[in-house]
């Protein structure tokens, strides 16, 4: 009985030996069948197929299967960065700092006065301030005075890029403006700041980085619309230009959405919400000067027009041309009177001691002069009369038309000048400022034109931010030669005119309407003959010209004034009528900023 019972365990581990042989084959045969349908997916045929072969390849096998398969490696590797960084980019921030801004103006900070104006407002709302931007003109001192605003100032481009080609200086430029500009808002400004504010146009790249910063750092974008960026490379291109359309594409694509878009008119926030339906609040912020900006006194006109004296005297077209004038006490367009002498200039032989009208010279007290025998600096009688243009001297400003008008002015003039001759015309000084890149051009047409004039001189001034609103309060007329490439925005130079009490005439285009009121605040023209003849006839009997006072008595009926309590049903009523267009209303910068912006970036606050 032992013997048959070892006998069935022996037969029975041979027959699960048997069992196990087969499972192995068919194993061996399943994984063939698998290195086949391999192939037929795609892997490489030189992809090893078993331990034997990857080990006994030859080491040129080896690299060849290395390099086949290194670009599906690198494309993983591209694809699990850019998924990592998406995800890194797109997650929710909340961490920004409270009551804090930066403003990115992809220019000349100090010759952008509506992003000055908008640091100025944050700042005095308790906001920790970073103004971006390039360096080249003084800041207002308004701003350099406040402590919770800082300058930071973006490298400029390297100089070589001026002598290369454009294809090849450009990419280069907004590749180093790409990097200055993320460096500044990324690292430079530590804590993330609560809003970004950036200007438009220049469009690329400034629009697609505050988007990207804003979704990094959590911060809220407010793009400020001062015109569309396209349509001014387009005066230069042409519309159906390639560079035009992807210009256009990318202005939209990156400012479609924002916290908060901020329109100069409100024709411009129309024309857009039409067109690329814009996301985020909608709202339109003219433009306004600060209210320091006023009529200037016969004193103020007087220092200024002292502190410019080295400038005037070294144009040698002036010579002969202004009325004689004896610093410090007169100039060619103010002078200091006698009492004893009635209108008669202060001249040494009237006082005891002429250092005493000479400010910060001290008086000799063994000879002290009679102070009730000067009075203020007034207005000269025979002043010539003064026109004031700013301009950025590009293409959307023809300062041909003003020249042209000028031309016609000095004709008018000399026949007007002429015995038997009804009425008769002042000497008229025009003074332009501003920089730009067709300025050399048109003021050596000027000063070879004005070789043959008696009546009429022109010059270019660049003045300190501070002497420019006294120069156009000190100004009998403003001109504005703006004519908008997009038709949409209106310009600045206009509404610091009126700031300083001072009548425009505009040249006339879309939306203008806006803002100067013809008859009212200024006149409009269209072409160079019309200007001409409204030269005419609001200097006509200068300096006491009837309808040139009539249209500075309409600017000071229209004094700004802040908003209180008192006035704001008064001021809201203004607001609704202007939106009418049945009557032309004005404020301070203050006192639109405050009504306008400042709900959007204080929502957490009782207002």
């Amino acid at each position: 009985m032992a013997f048959l019972h070892d006998a069935l365990i022996a037969e029975r581990d041979e027959l699960a030996n048997e069992r196990r042989e087969d499972e192995a084959k068919d194993m061996v045969v399943e994984m063939k069948k698998r290195v086949e349908s391999d192939s037929n997916l795609g892997f490489p045929s030189s992809w090893p197929r078993s331990p034997s072969h990857h080990h006994t390849g030859s080491p040129s096998m080896i690299t060849k299967d290395v390099l086949d398969f290194l670009p599906v490696i690198m494309l993983t590797g591209i694809l699990v960065a850019v998924t990592a960084f998406m995800g890194y980019v797109f997650k929710p921030r909340n961490y920004h700092s409270l009551r804090s801004v930066a403003i990115l103006v992809l220019g000349d900070i100090g010759r952008s006065p509506r992003m000055m104006y908008h640091a100025q407002s944050f700042a005095e709302n308790g906001f920790v301030t970073d103004v971006v931007g390039y360096g080249g003109s003084d800041l207002t001192p308004a701003l350099e005075r406040l402590p919770r605003v800082k300058a930071r100032y973006l490298s400029e481009p390297p100089t070589i890029l001026r002598y290369l080609p454009f294809v090849i200086a450009a990419p280069i430029k907004i590749i180093h403006q790409i990097v200055s500009i993320l460096l500044v808002l990324l690292v430079d400004i530590e804590k993330p700041p609560e809003f970004i504010v950036v200007q438009n146009p220049p469009s690329i790249p400034s629009l697609a980085l505050v988007q990207l910063v804003g979704r990094i750092r959590g911060s809220k974008v407010i793009i400020d619309w001062h015109n569309l960026g396209y349509s001014i490379l387009a005066l230069k291109l042409g519309e159906k230009h390639l560079f035009v359309r992807i210009y256009k594409w990318f202005e939209a694509t990156f400012g479609y959405s924002a916290y908060a878009h901020l329109f100069v008119t409100r024709a411009m926030r129309d024309h857009l919400v039409k067109e690329w339906d814009l996301q985020g609040h909608k709202v339109v912020l003219h433009d306004r000067p600060p209210q320091h900006f006023h009529r200037s006194s016969a004193q103020e006109a007087h220092e200024l027009f002292q502190k410019l004296k080295p400038m005037i005297a070294v144009n040698k077209g002036l010579r002969g041309f202004l009325p004689p004038h004896t610093p410090p006490y007169s100039t060619p367009f103010t002078q200091i009177t006698s009492a004893k002498t009635g209108n008669s200039p202060v001249t040494t032989s009237n006082l005891q001691d002429p250092r005493a009208v000479i400010a910060h010279s001290a008086p000799n007290p063994t000879a002290l002069p009679n102070y009730s025998e000067i009075r203020s600096p007034t207005h000269r009688p025979d002043r010539p009369a003064i026109l004031v243009s700013s301009t950025s001297w590009t293409p959307d400003e023809d300062f041909s038309i003003l020249l042209q008008a000028l031309a016609i002015y000095e004709l008018r003039a000399q026949e007007l000048s002429r015995p038997g001759s009804e009425g008769t015309l002042p000497k008229l000084l025009a003074i332009v400022t501003g920089k730009g890149p067709l300025k050399q051009k048109y003021m050596e047409e000027v000063n070879e034109m004005q070789k043959s004039w008696d009546w009429v001189r022109c010059i270019s001034l660049w003045l300190e931010a501070e002497d420019y609103p006294v120069l156009l309060g000190a100004a009998d007329l403003g001109v504005s030669l703006h004519s908008s490439s997009s038709g949409l925005d209106l310009p600045m130079k206009i509404v610091d005119m009126f700031g300083c009490g001072l009548p425009v005439c505009a040249l006339n285009f879309k939306c203008l309407d806006e803002l100067v009121k013809h008859g009212k605040n200024g006149v409009i023209f269209h072409d160079a003959g019309e200007l001409a003849e409204q030269l005419e006839d609001l200097f006509k009997g200068f300096p006491s010209s009837q309808k040139l006072s009539a249209l500075s008595l309409s600017l000071s009926k229209t004094a700004k004034r802040p908003l209180t309590p008192t006035n704001l049903h008064a001021s809201s009523t203004r607001r609704n009528a202007q939106t009418r267009g049945d009557e032309w209303a004005w404020s301070s910068w203050e006192d639109n900023w405050g009504r306008v912006v400042r709900p959007l970036i204080l929502r957490d606050v009782n207002l």
